[in-house]
């Protein structure tokens, strides 16, 4: 695996280094020793797949707070996706800052997101279908959320977002957390 650290230290993406013949490819997904050898020594616990009918469908920005951190590695195993992280850690040089990458079933990236990163992302096509796995079990009482527009963070979204939930229009702006 190629390990590409991200400008929010302790992000990656991830590409495959894959082996290929006649019969098709073969490139390994995941590593604990590789993931360790970067200082992302995490031990995935769940694992998670979400999928989405249509474009523009957002589902984020979420993470977990220090009662219950956790960090995550995603890929889209069908479609696209435009993902997005931000470094919610207090006291990082990067506090607030986000990062987008595009991650397809074509291009098969995936982003290995640090504890105390908000993430979220945006379906590309139609179909758009998820897999991740995640250090910690979901702990809904830990779990914390910023809203996709807060004008704090000013994601720039590649795509009209035409579908998100209740809940993630929901979250408070960063200001009235206490955070902007």
């Amino acid at each position: 695996m190629k390990f590409t650290e991200t400008p929010l230290k302790g992000a990656f993406v991830v590409e495959h280094e894959p082996r290929i013949d006649e019969r098709g490819y073969f490139a390994r997904a995941y590593c604990q020793d590789e993931l360790a050898a970067i200082g992302a020594d995490y031990q995935f616990v769940q694992a998670n797949m979400s999928s989405n009918i249509r474009a523009g469908t957002l589902r984020g920005l979420h993470y977990q707070d220090e009662r219950a951190p956790e960090a995550k590695f995603l890929r889209c195993v069908h479609g696209a996706v435009y993902d997005v992280i931000a470094d919610m850690r207090k006291g990082s040089e990067t506090y607030l800052q986000w990062f987008g990458v595009e991650l397809s079933a074509e291009n098969r990236k995936a982003i290995l997101v640090p504890p105390l990163f908000a993430h979220a992302y945006v379906s590309l096509t139609d179909g758009a279908e998820v897999f991740y796995q995640t250090s910690h079990i979901y702990a809904p009482e830990a779990e914390r959320g910023v809203r996709y527009d807060d004008p704090e963070l000013g994601i720039e979204w590649p795509c009209p977002v035409v579908d998100v939930s209740d809940k993630d229009k929901s979250w408070p702006d960063l200001s009235e957390q206490g955070m902007g």
